[in-house]
């Protein structure tokens, strides 16, 4: 494998299956889509003889894909890009003659999220990569050039390695991926002027979600040299030397030709899910309390790519663990997924409205509102048990607390005791 950049990448590159890192098998080719300022995928003879499609806007079927929308690569190509902060760290750092999807792409380097590679080669898989991860005692470094690259401030070249630009989906937030033990966390830093330490929230909101009998990302909260936190969150993606093949949320439902939803995401699971043990039901219900934590905690930062599919060697799929999940501090009142028959409201009644497609009846709607409710009834105690301040807690509150959410919240936890 080689490190090295070219000057100007060509018009064409090369999407690679990394599912098993050690054995690259090439997808296809990616070429510059012009007209919708994207990136299209024509798949390789091998992979039409033995692959499986990458969504399902990607049939096994020669041809060229092009671009559902403007500025974005073919169906699931589209999550192998980096997120708005690893695009910043590119745009930095790196400096491309040219900023197009398809140079995006690339520059995302070896440690993208997902099981996705782009190379210049078609004959031999050749990402780029920065260098060798950090660990633990790197994160006071990793803080300072986060704070570099905010300010704008000159990096050493030296440094550069500290930050893998393509780790997460669709996230602003200053990051890095470091090593704990042999294991790939994601480590999440601060921005100037927040109103709250949220990365410390995040792991506080993370562990009360669990309470929730919610499956979340594995994380932890590291106190920073100068004060402050980070947050780690252990990916998701990698397991015991392999990686998963990841869609979002957003590739998912508009390779299905569906609405960016919550009841379209659960019909999806009833479709495809893992029908084996009725990990699909399960799985279903599990996304109606996710749906309902993220309503009453205010969390209204849950637009599609915070959602996450992973995909098994048998094309079925299950949710992932949850992940950025905590208060937005808006008090928005809707919810980026649409929530029921009343759109994106984010109320109760909004989410019970459509309750059977999540395969609830209104009793086992109204049981599973009641046990979410209840856990986010003791979301200051938790907040406080983690070290949360009582100057965040009481910000938040105003938020959490307010009539809309907390009058809800009671009755519901009434009406699950009836």
């Amino acid at each position: 494998m080689s490190g090295a950049i070219p000057g100007d990448l060509p018009d064409a590159l090369y999407l690679w299956w990394l599912g098993d890192p050690e054995h690259p098998r090439l997808i296809g080719e990616l070429a510059m889509a012009r007209a919708q300022r994207g990136v299209s995928l024509r798949y390789d003879e091998a992979w039409l003889d033995s692959g499986f499609p990458l969504s399902e806007d990607l049939p096994l079927i020669d041809g060229e894909f092009m671009p559902r929308d403007k500025d974005t690569a073919a169906g699931a190509v589209d999550d192998a890009r980096p997120d708005r902060w690893g695009e910043r760290v590119i745009r930095f750092l790196d400096r491309p003659t040219r900023l197009s999807v398809l140079d995006f792409l690339y520059y995302a380097g070896d440690e993208r999220f997902g099981a996705l590679g782009v190379s210049p080669s078609g004959t031999r898989y050749l990402p780029r990569v920065i260098g060798p991860l950090p660990s633990l005692p790197d994160v006071p470094a990793i803080e300072t050039l986060v704070q570099h690259i905010l300010a704008g401030a000159p990096v050493e070249e030296s440094q550069r390695r500290l930050v893998a630009p393509g780790v997460t989906f669709g996230g602003a937030r200053p990051k890095a991926l470091i090593h704990i033990q042999g294991e790939q966390w994601v480590v999440k830093f601060s921005e100037p002027g927040e109103d709250f330490n949220m990365p410390l929230v995040e792991h506080a909101t993370l562990t009360l979600c669990q309470q929730a009998e919610i499956e979340v990302a594995a994380s932890q909260a590291l106190t920073l040299p100068q004060g402050g936190h980070a947050v780690a969150v252990k990916r998701f993606d990698r397991a015991t030397g392999r990686r998963l093949h990841a869609l979002s949320a957003n590739v998912a439902l508009k390779a299905a030709g569906a609405e960016l939803g919550y009841p379209e995401l659960a019909q999806l699971l009833r479709r495809r899910g893992d029908t084996q043990d009725q990990l699909a039901r399960r799985q279903m219900r599990e996304l109606f309390r996710r749906m309902v934590f993220n309503i009453l905690i205010d969390n209204t930062d849950d637009h599609e790519k915070n959602h996450v599919l992973l995909q098994n060697p048998t094309g079925s799929l299950r949710l992932s663990p949850a992940f950025d999940v905590l208060p937005s501090g808006q008090s928005l009142g809707y919810q980026q997924m649409r929530v029921g028959v009343s759109g994106h409201d984010a109320t109760l009644d909004n989410a019970l409205s459509e309750a059977s497609q999540f395969g609830l009846d209104a009793k086992q709607a109204r049981l599973e509102m009641a046990h979410v409710a209840s856990v986010v009834s003791g979301w200051k105690e938790h907040f406080a048990s983690v070290g949360v301040t009582a100057r965040d807690i009481d910000l938040l509150s105003a938020q959490i607390d307010r009539p809309a959410l907390a009058v809800p919240r009671e009755a519901a936890m009434k009406a699950g005791r009836v």
